[in-house]
C-alpha cells in the first residue's frame, strides 16, 4: 500500500519560540495576544507568557511519533528545557510543563539519550520531585494532569530505566524507591499506584545490581502491623515482589545472610529476630522470594546457638501454619519440615516451646499436616518442662469450634484436660482454660442435642467438675473457669431464662460425683451468717480504723475474720493484705454493694448490677485488690443458681412428666438442684411461697409436688412466720400427709409440724395416724409412719402424747419381725436392695428407725433423754452386732439385712451430733467404725459418704476422724478415692466453707489453723492406735501386723509432715506410758501398735529425708480411753518390755513411699463388688477363726421378744448403758467382746 502523500514521513517540530527569559515586556505582550485572545491578566506577564508556550511546545510534542521525528529540529528546545532557571521555575506549572516535555524528548530519542549523565541525574531528580509533590495533592489539584502524564511517560516509555547506567545510580534509586512509597502512604488514586509500581518493576529488572539500601526500602514494607486492610505501601511493595521474584530471590537470600553474619554477637540478637519476623512477613505475602531463605532456616535448626534455633523454629511453625501459603511451604521444602519436626525434641526447652507455638495454624488449616502434628503435641503434654506443657495446652485453646469438633480426637482432648491435675500452676490454668473454651465454642451445639458436638465435648463439664474435688488449689481454678466460660453471669442479668437453661445443659451429663462438686460450687451450702457476712460486719464496725468504742475488741475480731477467710487463698499473704486494705478504705457504697451480692435473696439482675458496680467502683478506688476480692465475690454469692432459677426450674419439672423424651433427665437434675437450695438455702424460695403453694394442687406432676413441699416445709423451717395460711393450702397439706406418698406425706408433715400456729392440727392428725397404724398398708401405712418421724422431731409435745403406743407397735409389728426379700425380684449377686426392692415390712423398718432418732433427738435438752435413748442405743448395737438383724440367728435376707445395718449406722452418726449421747455411743466405737470395711460395697460407701458430710458440716467430734483410715485395706478404689481425694472437714471456728483435712498426696492438713489441726488431727492419732488395739483383725503375728502397718502407713502418708512428724512419733511413744481402760488384753496390743507406730514413723522420716527430733512440748492423753499405770514398777516393765515380734519390721513393705492403694483383681460390673469384698477379706477371717479358741462366746442381747419390746418402748434406768455385750463384728467372723473407743 503506498504511504498517504498527505502525512510527511519526517516531522518536525515547529515551535521557535525562547523558552527562557530574553524578551522586552512589550514584545512578550505582543506575541501572547497573537497566541490567545484575553483582555487581561491574571498571572504576571513573564509567567503567563512562558506558561502558553511550554503548554504549546508540549502539545507538539506529544503529537509528534517517534518513529518519524527529525530530531535534529528538537535540539534548539533540548538545551534549553535542561536551563536551571526552568527546572528550578518558581511556578509549578512551568515546572510541570516542563517535566512533560522532558519526558517527551526522552521518548522521541529513545533508545539514546540527548544529555549527558550528570544531565539525566539532574532530570530525574527533577522528575521525582514533581511527582512527590504533585500527585500527592489529589486529582482535584492545578495541573495533576500533566504529573499523571509524566508518571504514565516514565512507566509506559521506561525511560525511568536510564537511572540505571548513571554515576552512582545505587543512591539515586534508592532516592526513587524511598520516595515512591513514601507517597503512595498518601493515599493516591489506583491508576497512580499502578504507574508507580510499573515504574519501580523498571528499575529492578534493568539494575545490574541492587543495593542494600533500596532492598532494605522494599523489605521495610513487609514490616507493617497486620490489618484487615493492608497499607497502600504493603500492597504496592508485595505487587513489586512478586513481579520480580526471580530477579529478588538472590539478593534476598544474601540480604538475610549478611544480617545474621554481620549480627553474630547475642547483644544483637534484636537485628536478627527483626530478620526473622520479615522472613515470616514474607512467607504470608510472597513466598517466591524465599526460595534460597527456608533452606537457609533449615540450617539454623541444627546449630548449636539456642537463640538461633528458637528464632528458626518459631519463623518455620508460623510459616507452615500460613492458611495461604503454609501447605505448598510444606510439601515445597519436604526436608525443612521434617528438620523443624524434630525440633520438638529438642535439648533446649525454648526451642521446643517455638515449635508448640508454631502448631495452632498447622492444625486449624492443613488437614494433610494434623497426624504428625497430634503425634508430637500428645507427647508435648508430658514435656518435663511446665511452659512447653501450658504452651501445649494453649494450642488447643485458641482452636475455632469447627476444628476442635472434626479435627482433633476426643483422646487428645482428653490428654489435655489431663493437664488440669498438672503440679505447675500455670499449666493447670492453661488445661482449664482450654476446656472452658472449647464448651463454651460447642455450648449451641450441644444444647440442642448435637451427637457429634455431645460426644466430642459434652463430657468436659464433668471433668473439670472431677478435677474441683480434688484439691483446694485446683476448685479455686475450677470455679474461674466455670464463672467465666460454663456458667458466666448474663451481661444485664436480664435473661434468667437462658441462664437457668446453660446451668441445666451443663449439669445434664454430669455423673453423681460431679453433680455433687457442683452443688458444693453454688455456696448454697455455706451456713448463715457467713464468714463472709461477719468480715462485711467488722468492715462497717471497724469505719476505716476510727472506732468509737470497744476498739481492741472490733480490731481483734477483724482480724480473726480476715484470718479465716484468706486460708482459702493460695497466697495467703496478699489475700490478708488485699482484705485489710478493703477494710481500711471504708467505702460505705462498697459494703453496701458486697452485702446485696452476699444476700441469698438477692435476685439475678440485681446481683449482676450490683457485681458490676462494685468491681466498677474496686477498680477505681483500690485496684490492687481487684483480684482478691473478686474471688471473694465468687466464693460468696449465689452465681451458680438462685431465687431466679426456680420458676424455670419448676417449668422443667412440669415437662418431666411429659412423653418428650428430651425432659425427664433435665427434670430430674432440676429436682436436685432445688433439693440442694430447699436443704440448704431456703432464704431463696422466700419470694416464691405463692408459686409452691400454687404447685401442691397439680397432681399430674407428682416430682412438681415432690419438690414444692420440701421447698415449702424447708422455708417454713427456715421462718415460721412465712408458713402458709390461706384455708386451701392447709386443707392440701392435711390431704397430702394421709395420702399414700411417703414422700409427699414426710414433706408435709414437716411442713406442719414446724409451723408453730398449727400444733393442734398436728395433734389431730397424730391422733388419726395411731389409730390409723394397725389398719392400713403398704404405701398408706409408710406414709403415716414418714409423717409420725416429722412429728417426733418437730413436735415432740405431741409425739410424746402417744409415743408408748407408737413405739411399741413400731418395734412388735415391724422391727422383729423377719423380712423377706420381694417376690419380683431375682437373687442378684449384689447384696443390694434399691428403695424401689423393697418390700413394705423393710422399708416400715427403715422409716422405724427414723422415727426413734428423731425422737431422740427432740429430747436431747429434756432431763428424759437419756432415758429415751437408751433402749432405742440397744436395739442398734444389736443391729450391728446380729448383722442386721434383731436376732442372733436370723434367717433374714442378707440383702435386707445390709440396708438395716447401714440405717443402723447412720442412726448412730446423727445420734452422736449430741455430747451425751456421742459419750454413750463412742463407748462401743470400735464397732462403729468398722462399718467402713463391711462386706457389703454399698453398705461401706454410703456409711462413709454420710460420715464425711457430717464431718464436713462440723456435726460429729474430731475422734471420728479416725474412721476413715480404716480403708486403708479396701479392695474398691472410688472408696479409697473418696478419702485420699475428697478428704475430711473438721468443726473449725468461724469457718462456713469445707476445710480439706488432706490433699491428694502427702503435703499434710491444708488451711488450717495450727492449734485446730494439733487437736483435731495429730492428737486422734493415739485414737486410730487404740482403735487398732480394738480392731477384731489384730493380730501380733507377722501376717498381722502387716495388715495393721497398712492402716498406720496410711496415716502418716497423708498427714505427717516435716513439722509435726515429730509429735506423731511422740504420741506413738507416749501409749506407753498407759494402760487400755478396758482390759490388760487390749494393753498388750496397744502397746504392740506403739512400737509398730514408731517404727513405721522413723522410716516415712528417713525416705522424706526429715529430721526426727524430740518433741519439745507436752502433750496429754484422752483420759476415756486410757488410764495410768497402777504404780511406777510396772510403767519401768512396760517401757522395758518389747512388744513387737522382730519379724514384724521384716514385713513390712514400701512405707515411706507414697501411699498406694491395694491391688485389686479388675471387674467387670458394680455386681461383683460384694463379693470380692468378701473374698478380700477372706484371709482376715481365717485368721479370726483361729484366735476363735481365744475370744469370749457372744450371747443373745435379750432373752426374749417382750423384753426386747420393753426395753425399747419404755424408758429405764440402766447404767451400764447396754454396751458391755459381746458382739460379733462386720459378719466377717466369730464374736467377740468389743469395748472402748
Amino acid at each position: 500500500m503506498p504511504p498517504n502523500p498527505r502525512v510527511p514521513l519526517v516531522e518536525k517540530l515547529a515551535f521557535n519560540d525562547k523558552l527562557v527569559k530574553g524578551y522586552p515586556t512589550d514584545v512578550l505582550i505582543k506575541k501572547l495576544k497573537a497566541h490567545i485572545k484575553i483582555s487581561s491578566l491574571v498571572v504576571p506577564i513573564n509567567n503567563a507568557f512562558f506558561l502558553h508556550i511550554y503548554q504549546v511546545l508540549h502539545s507538539e510534542l506529544a503529537d509528534i511519533d517517534q518513529e518519524r521525528v527529525d530530531v535534529k529540529s528538537l535540539s534548539a528546545v533540548r538545551k534549553e528545557l535542561i536551563h536551571t532557571s526552568l527546572l528550578l521555575h518558581k511556578d509549578k506549572g512551568v515546572r510541570a510543563y516542563v517535566a512533560c516535555c522532558l519526558a517527551d524528548l526522552l521518548r522521541l530519542y529513545a533508545p539514546d539519550a540527548p544529555y549527558t549523565a550528570h544531565e539525566l541525574r539532574d532530570i530525574f531528580q527533577f522528575f521525582l520531585r514533581q511527582l512527590t509533590t504533585g500527585l500527592k495533592a489529589g486529582a482535584d489539584a492545578p495541573y495533576y494532569s500533566q504529573y499523571f502524564y509524566l508518571l504514565e511517560s516514565l512507566a509506559s516509555i521506561k525511560s525511568i530505566v536510564l537511572v540505571c547506567d548513571l554515576p552512582q545510580a545505587d543512591d539515586l534509586m534508592t532516592e526513587i524507591f524511598r520516595d515512591v512509597f513514601d507517597l503512595v502512604r498518601q493515599d493516591v488514586a489506583k491508576n497512580v499506584e499502578l504507574f508507580l509500581a510499573d515504574v519501580l518493576v523498571s528499575l529492578i529488572d534493568e539494575a545490574q545490581t541492587l543495593p542494600a539500601e533500596l532492598l532494605d526500602v522494599i523489605l521495610s514494607q513487609f514490616m507493617q502491623k497486620p490489618s484487615k486492610t493492608p497499607h497502600p505501601a504493603h500492597k504496592l511493595a508485595i505487587d513489586i515482589c512478586w513481579r520480580t521474584s526471580e530477579r529478588l530471590q538472590r539478593n534476598v537470600c544474601q540480604y538475610f545472610t549478611d544480617i545474621i553474619l554481620q549480627h553474630d554477637d547475642e547483644e544483637e540478637m534484636e537485628r536478627i529476630r527483626v530478620a526473622h519476623e520479615l522472613i515470616k512477613a514474607l512467607s504470608r505475602d510472597c513466598p517466591a522470594l524465599l526460595l534460597n531463605v527456608v533452606p537457609q532456616l533449615e540450617e539454623e535448626l541444627k546449630v548449636d546457638r539456642l537463640a538461633m534455633r528458637a528464632l528458626a523454629t518459631e519463623a518455620l511453625g508460623e510459616m507452615f501454619g500460613d492458611v495461604k501459603t503454609g501447605i505448598e511451604l510444606a510439601k515445597k521444602y519436604q526436608t525443612a519440615w521434617q528438620a523443624w519436626l524434630q525440633r520438638r525434641n529438642d535439648k533446649a526447652a525454648p526451642v521446643r516451646l517455638a515449635f508448640v507455638e508454631g502448631t495452632p495454624g498447622i492444625i486449624i488449616h492443613h488437614a494433610e499436616l494434623r497426624i504428625e502434628i497430634e503425634d508430637a503435641l500428645r507427647n508435648k503434654l508430658l514435656d518435663p518442662d511446665d511452659k512447653v506443657r501450658a504452651a501445649t495446652c494453649r494450642v488447643y485453646g485458641q482452636l475455632d469450634y469447627e476444628t476442635a469438633l472434626h479435627h482433633v480426637s476426643r483422646a487428645q482432648l482428653q490428654e489435655v484436660a489431663s493437664r488440669g491435675m498438672d503440679k505447675k500452676q500455670g499449666v493447670r490454668v492453661e488445661a482449664l482454660k482450654c476446656l472452658g473454651r472449647l464448651f463454651k465454642l460447642a455450648y449451641t451445639e450441644i444444647e440442642s442435642g448435637d451427637p457429634l458436638a455431645t460426644e466430642q465435648l459434652a463430657w468436659i463439664p464433668t471433668h473439670l467438675f472431677k478435677t474441683a474435688s480434688t484439691s483446694p488449689e485446683l476448685r479455686l481454678e475450677v470455679e474461674e473457669v466455670l464463672y467465666e466460660f460454663l456458667i458466666p453471669l448474663p451481661v444485664k442479668g436480664d435473661d434468667e431464662g437462658a441462664w437457668t437453661d446453660r446451668l441445666l445443659v451443663v449439669v445434664r451429663d454430669l455423673d453423681e460425683r460431679g453433680v455433687q462438686a457442683l452443688l458444693s460450687i453454688s455456696n448454697l451450702t455455706t451456713s448463715r451468717p457467713s464468714a463472709y457476712d461477719r468480715y462485711l460486719e467488722c468492715c462497717v464496725k471497724n469505719n476505716g480504723g476510727v472506732i468509737d468504742e470497744n476498739e481492741e475488741e472490733v480490731s481483734r475480731a477483724l482480724s480473726r475474720a480476715i484470718d479465716v477467710l484468706s486460708r482459702g487463698f493460695l497466697d495467703r499473704t496478699k489475700a490478708s493484705e488485699d482484705l485489710l486494705s478493703f477494710a481500711k478504705a471504708n467505702e460505705s457504697r462498697l459494703y453496701k454493694l458486697l452485702g446485696i451480692c452476699i444476700d441469698p435473696q438477692s435476685d439475678l439482675r440485681t446481683l449482676v448490677k450490683s457485681q458490676n458496680e462494685f468491681l466498677r467502683r474496686l477498680e477505681q478506688s483500690n485496684p490492687n485488690t481487684i483480684e482478691t476480692l473478686s474471688v471473694l465475690l465468687r466464693r460468696s454469692c449465689l452465681w451458680v443458681y438462685n431465687r431466679s432459677s426456680i420458676p424455670t426450674m419448676m417449668k422443667y419439672l412440669q415437662k418431666g412428666d411429659s412423653p418428650d423424651d428430651r425432659y425427664p433427665r433435665v427434670a430430674e437434675h432440676a429436682q436436685k438442684l432445688l433439693d440442694h437450695a430447699s436443704k440448704h438455702c431456703p432464704a431463696i424460695y422466700v419470694s416464691h411461697i405463692v408459686e409452691l403453694c400454687k404447685a401442691l394442687g397439680e397432681p399430674q406432676h407428682p416430682r412438681l409436688i415432690e419438690v414444692a413441699l420440701r421447698a415449702l416445709a424447708s422455708v417454713i423451717r427456715y421462718d415460721h412466720t412465712l408458713a402458709p395460711t390461706d384455708k386451701r393450702t392447709i386443707e392440701r397439706l392435711t390431704k397430702i400427709m394421709l395420702g399414700a406418698n411417703p414422700r409427699h406425706a414426710k414433706f408435709a408433715g414437716r411442713a406442719l409440724a414446724f409451723s408453730k400456729s398449727r400444733t393442734d392440727l398436728c395433734a389431730n392428725v397424730m391422733e388419726k395416724l395411731e389409730a390409723a397404724l394397725p389398719r392400713v398398708r403398704d404405701t398408706v401405712l409408710l406414709s403415716h409412719l414418714s409423717v409420725l418421724a416429722q412429728f417426733a422431731l418437730a413436735l415432740p409435745s405431741v409425739f410424746e402424747e402417744r409415743s408408748d403406743l407408737v413405739i411399741t407397735f413400731i418395734v412388735k409389728e415391724f422391727m422383729m419381725k423377719p423380712s423377706s426379700p420381694p417376690h419380683d425380684v431375682d437373687a442378684p449377686e449384689s447384696d443390694w436392695l434399691h428403695d424401689d426392692q423393697l418390700d413394705t415390712l423393710t422399708r416400715a423398718k427403715l422409716i422405724s428407725i427414723k422415727i426413734c432418732v428423731n425422737r431422740c433427738l427432740s429430747h436431747v435438752n429434756a432431763s428424759t433423754s437419756h432415758d429415751v435413748a437408751m433402749p432405742f442405743l440397744k436395739m442398734l448395737w444389736t443391729l450391728l452386732e446380729h448383722g442386721g438383724s434383731t436376732t442372733a440367728n436370723s434367717d433374714d435376707d442378707a440383702r435386707i439385712q445390709a440396708r438395716m445395718r447401714l440405717q443402723a449406722g447412720i442412726a448412730l452418726l446423727k445420734l452422736s451430733f449430741n455430747d451425751m449421747y456421742c459419750k454413750m455411743i463412742t463407748a462401743n466405737f470400735p464397732l462403729l467404725a468398722v462399718m467402713v470395711q463391711d462386706s457389703s460395697f454399698h453398705v461401706r460407701s454410703a456409711f462413709l459418704t454420710k460420715l464425711i458430710s457430717y464431718l464436713a458440716s462440723r456435726k460429729l467430734d474430731a475422734r471420728f476422724n479416725v474412721i476413715p483410715f480404716l480403708t486403708a485395706h479396701d479392695p474398691e478404689k472410688e472408696i479409697r478415692e473418696k478419702v485420699v481425694h475428697v478428704g475430711i472437714s473438721l468443726p473449725l471456728r468461724d469457718e462456713d466453707r469445707p476445710v480439706r483435712l488432706w490433699g491428694s498426696c502427702s503435703k499434710g492438713p491444708a488451711d488450717i489453723a495450727p492449734e485446730i489441726r494439733v487437736s483435731n488431727f495429730e492428737m486422734i492419732f493415739v485414737r486410730l492406735l487404740h482403735l487398732l488395739a480394738h480392731h477384731p483383725d489384730f493380730s501380733a503375728d507377722a501376717e498381722g501386723l502387716a495388715d495393721m502397718s497398712k492402716y498406720i502407713a496410711f496415716f502418716v502418708d497423708l498427714l505427717a509432715t516435716s513439722d509435726n512428724v515429730s509429735l506423731l512419733f511422740h504420741l506413738a511413744g507416749r501409749t506407753k506410758t498407759v494402760r487400755d481402760s478396758e482390759s490388760q488384753e487390749y494393753s498388750k496390743n496397744l502397746y504392740v501398735m506403739s512400737e509398730l507406730a514408731q517404727h513405721l514413723i522413723k522410716m516415712h522420716a528417713q525416705a522424706q529425708g526429715w529430721s526426727l527430733p524430740s518433741f519439745p512440748g507436752k502433750t496429754k492423753l484422752p483420759s476415756d480411753i486410757f488410764q495410768p499405770h497402777s504404780s511406777a514398777e510396772s510403767l519401768k516393765k512396760v517401757l522395758r518390755t518389747a512388744y513387737l515380734p522382730d519379724i514384724a519390721s521384716l514385713s513390712v513393705e514400701g512405707v515411706g513411699q507414697p501411699w498406694k492403694s491395694p491391688s485389686k483383681t479388675a471387674k467387670p460390673s458394680r455386681k461383683r463388688k460384694d463379693q470380692a469384698a468378701r473374698i478380700t477379706k477372706s484371709n482376715r477371717v481365717k485368721r479370726r477363726k483361729r484366735r476363735g479358741s481365744d475370744s469370749e462366746k457372744s450371747s443373745s442381747p435379750s432373752s426374749s421378744e417382750d423384753e426386747f419390746v420393753t426395753s425399747v418402748a419404755a424408758p429405764q434406768d440402766d447404767n451400764n448403758s447396754g454396751m458391755q455385750t459381746e458382739k460379733p463384728i462386720g459378719r466377717r467372723g466369730p464374736r467377740r467382746k468389743v469395748n472402748g473407743g
